[in-house]
């Protein structure tokens, strides 16, 4: 018997997928897997629902705890992709291996998505399952599908296609983030309305501390209550989104080249990213930081990709994990009109000394104030000396080199 394994959420395109699966490629099983990463209750009801109308053998695989790890280790990476926390892009790659798990567990010779070909989760779902002997199908991709193609379809099977989100906007939703796009969001002119924001209050006046600890770049506690993962994170969403903390709207640009207009929502990832950048700015050298910007980037890109698995990221965790080793201490942050900003930090790792960077006192360990004036000379002494050349070639007075008195080449020549 051909089974073949599904990435199934009840929604139109994987509803429609199932009939297709056995009709047009001849698998004589289809079975369904649904990952939880922190979606909405209902979803579930609606993807037990659909597959209980279809007779699908459905599979719930609770993954919270896995993604909440991967989006610490986007903490610690710093990690965004223009401008907003990944959060579609950590999940996809959890959600494919927790399918590709129950695939293995029951002899499947296959897996597929309901994914089109025109965005980015199609390749991070089959980055993680093109790695193993089974097949890849994608019926939406590979048949050319259309929405409207779809909907006769399954009229015609008499597929319940309404226990599927058929809403205005296409909304994906996971622990870490909250994404909307699709309807009049697709034009870049069009100014949202309110209804489209659920994890995120309007913001207001009105503010409120909040103090995270981190252990070795890993957010524990909150206000000195240690929590788990899954539970620090939801939270933080709550809280933080209460002060309209954590909304993106932005014209972004997928790996197939398409630039699409989306909304985002991430509370407790933007509350977790600012006081992880924080406490890093106090506990690393110029240095450290300094590099640590490019390796966060590169992080980011083949987070953004779904390939986290990627040789290159090993080597980039390398680092990563060798400077969070001092990545450990207090943020406070505090909420108002919709930011979460740092307000104050601590760590017994502090790359700081009060009384050094005082104005009130004279020396710093045993080096005078005056001891600087040698460095202010040479501070700046290569580039005047390349604007004098330049000035003396195009026959202008030359700048003062050395900061003292001009002498004898402070003359230009003819006036």
């Amino acid at each position: 018997m051909e089974r073949v394994a599904l990435a199934f959420s009840g929604g139109l395109d994987t509803t429609v997928c199932v009939p297709l699966l056995e009709e047009e490629y001849g698998y004589d099983e289809v079975i369904g897997v649904t990952v939880d990463v922190g979606q909405p209750e209902a979803e579930f009801a609606e993807a037990e629902e659909t597959a209980e109308a279809l007779g699908l053998e459905n599979h719930v695989v609770d993954a919270k705890s896995e993604f909440a790890e991967t989006c610490f280790s986007a903490v610690k990476a710093n990690a965004t992709y223009q401008g907003y926390p990944l959060g579609t892009a950590l999940a996809r790659p959890v959600i494919a291996q927790a399918i590709l798990e129950v695939a293995e567990e029951h002899g499947c010779s296959a897996l597929a998505h309901g994914c089109t070909g025109k965005g980015n989760d199609q390749l991070r779902f089959e980055a993680v399952w093109r790695g193993s002997d089974m097949e890849v199908i994608a019926p939406v991709r590979e048949l050319g599908l259309t929405r409207e193609w779809e909907i006769e379809y399954a009229d015609e099977k008499d597929l319940p296609v309404e226990a599927g989100n058929e809403g205005v906007w296409s909304i994906d939703t996971n622990l870490w983030s909250r994404s909307v796009e699709g309807g009049q969001l697709e034009e870049p002119s069009y100014v949202p309305p309110e209804e489209i924001y659920d994890w995120t209050a309007e913001p207001t006046a009105e503010t409120e501390l909040v103090e995270i600890e981190f252990d070795e770049g890993v957010p524990v506690a909150v206000d000195g209550e240690e929590m788990d993962g899954v539970e620090l994170i939801e939270h933080l969403n709550e809280v933080a989104g209460a002060h309209g903390v954590g909304r993106t709207d932005l014209m972004e640009d997928r790996m197939l080249g398409l630039k699409v207009r989306e909304n985002y929502e991430h509370p407790a990832a933007t509350v977790l990213l600012n006081a992880h950048e924080a406490l890093e700015d106090l506990v690393l050298t110029k240095g450290e930081r300094s590099f640590k910007v490019g390796v966060d980037h590169e992080w980011s890109e083949k987070a953004y990709e779904g390939l986290l698995f990627a040789p290159l990221v090993k080597a980039l965790n390398g680092f990563i994990d060798e400077t969070q080793t001092k990545v450990t201490g207090t943020v406070t942050i505090k909420f108002e009109g919709g930011k979460a900003r740092p307000v104050g930090r601590e760590s017994e790792f502090a790359v700081y000394s009060a009384s050094a960077a005082s104005f009130n006192t004279e020396t710093v360990d045993g080096i005078a104030q005056e001891d600087a004036t040698g460095v202010a000379k040479y501070h700046g002494l290569q580039e005047r000396l390349a604007n004098a050349v330049e000035a003396d070639v195009g026959g202008k007075t030359p700048a003062v080199t050395d900061g003292g008195d001009a002498g004898e080449s402070g003359n230009g020549e003819d006036e």
